[in-house]
């Protein structure tokens, strides 16, 4: 059952008739006292209501009757509509408990999409089938790793936004995967952007397209990012990097589901799936002003926080043969074998660069170990030690380098480029570092 509060009666009955039509039973309630009598009697899945419902400039009554709803019914998802102007009502009724706002004029898409997502996470129980679910590319047993496998599990067939946390090199890339592969939206594009490294002067145009002549240096049509996903998944990494202004433009398109580009005033609609990811803690940058909180509210429907891998030891053997089968094919180097020594030095190593430095590693020592075995002094000789300290020698560092490239360079022919991409650094680094130690023609 979904209760509608409005007490605007044209409000409710449209509403009313999108939800019936669509398969849904519906009651409605024109003010508090309505509301809080259904919902002391009936059996209520889901609540709809508009924040303004009393006509009120400060939005307080209804504050309040959510705040009652979630007293008698904590688990029952309530989506919240107000208009765009009352955004920061929204944004206190998410703190209050609220499951989604959505800005009047709705579109009726959008309004569907959030009422089946908010049914679909609100049934605790039910579970999707594991059997179904491909996590392929992300290895591990840990416990708090397999509470993230279940929560993209159960959050990947909806379209709810999901926000995936933690330091770098912890996976937060495949985990975007995984929710894309898992998800309605699999055969469509998965569009991947570094909003880090997006100068803010090009957002628009990178994200919503321009057309030929909008500016200067616009000497042809160009879709963008949103486009490019159109009915797939848009995966915005690095979202705590994105300045103000630019998070109003992307807040826009996130909340109406609209977009135009630049140079075009036509309306495009947008129907993809977000899925954002950052290393920051958003909560200190919303209390310095630096990041939107109704934008956090919109891309934090769910949180995904990963674990960094010193917190996961007992799965570094897992992911170390899978990291080092993934560098053999690649390279075409024999798989090597990884003694019981090396694994428990590996597992008292710190990690500050997560599984990122772990498949560093893992791949410069089997390139410079002699032989099909890697004992524990072959990564003490990349800077290793036992007492978990990972500095090392500076000259055994130095050495360990030098080895590195030459034994690419030798198993690439001379390929400065291969090499580089086996070193897993790019050819004009490879040129630095080989006028640096002298070796070969770097010139």
């Amino acid at each position: 059952m979904i209760l509608i509060v409005d007490d605007d009666s044209a409000i409710r009955m449209s509403l009313r008739l999108l939800l019936t039509r669509n398969g849904y039973e519906t009651a409605t309630a024109a003010g508090p006292a309505e509301a809080m009598a259904a919902v002391r009697s009936v059996n209520l899945d889901l609540v709809i209501m508009d924040m303004n419902y009393s006509r009120s400039t400060s939005g307080e009554e209804g504050l309040t009757l959510l705040r009652q709803i979630k007293v008698f019914h904590p688990e029952t998802p309530v989506i919240l509509i107000t208009a765009w102007g009352n955004i920061p009502l929204a944004v206190e009724g998410m703190r209050a408990g609220a499951f989604d706002f959505i800005t009047k004029p709705w579109d009726n898409r959008s309004m569907l999409t959030s009422v089946a997502t908010a049914l679909t996470l609100g049934k605790a129980g039910e579970k999707p089938d594991a059997q179904d679910f491909d996590r392929s590319r992300i290895v591990g047993n840990d416990p708090a790793l397999l509470s993230v496998l279940e929560t993209i599990r159960r959050v990947a067939a909806t379209d709810a936004p999901v926000l995936i946390t933690g330091e770098n090199g912890t996976g937060k890339e495949l985990i975007a995967d995984a929710i894309h592969c898992n998800s309605k939206r699999r055969h469509k594009p998965m569009v991947k952007v570094n909003l880090g490294g997006m100068p803010p002067a090009l957002f628009e145009s990178e994200m919503f397209g321009h057309r030929k002549g909008a500016f200067t240096g616009a000497v042809a049509d160009r879709e963008g990012r949103f486009a490019l996903a159109e009915g797939g998944t848009i995966f915005l990494d690095e979202i705590g990097e994105l300045d103000l202004n630019s998070q109003v433009k992307l807040l826009r398109v996130l909340q109406e589901h609209t977009y135009e580009p630049l140079g075009d005033s036509r309306t495009r609609r947008s129907d993809v799936r977000v899925v954002c990811a950052t290393n920051a803690d958003l909560h200190s940058l919303m209390d310095k002003g630096a990041f939107r909180e109704d934008l956090y509210y919109r891309i934090n429907l769910i949180t995904v926080a990963l674990p960094p891998l010193r917190e996961r030891r007992d799965d570094i053997p897992l992911i170390a043969e899978h990291l080092l089968r993934k560098a053999c094919e690649r390279t075409g180097h024999a798989m090597p074998i990884i003694t019981p020594e090396a694994t428990e030095l590996l597992k008292r190593q710190p990690w500050p660069g997560n599984i990122r430095q772990l498949s560093n590693i893992l791949e410069r020592t089997m390139l410079v170990t002699p032989g099909n075995i890697l004992d524990f002094r072959d990564f003490q000789a990349q800077g290793l030690s036992a007492d978990g300290n990972t500095e090392g020698s500076p000259r055994r560092l130095k050495n360990a380098e030098i080895t590195a490239i030459e034994n690419a360079l030798t198993a690439c022919g001379g390929n400065i480029s291969r090499a580089a991409a086996i070193l897993g650094i790019t050819r004009q680094t490879l040129y630095r570092r080989m006028e640096k130690y002298n070796i070969g023609n770097a010139h």
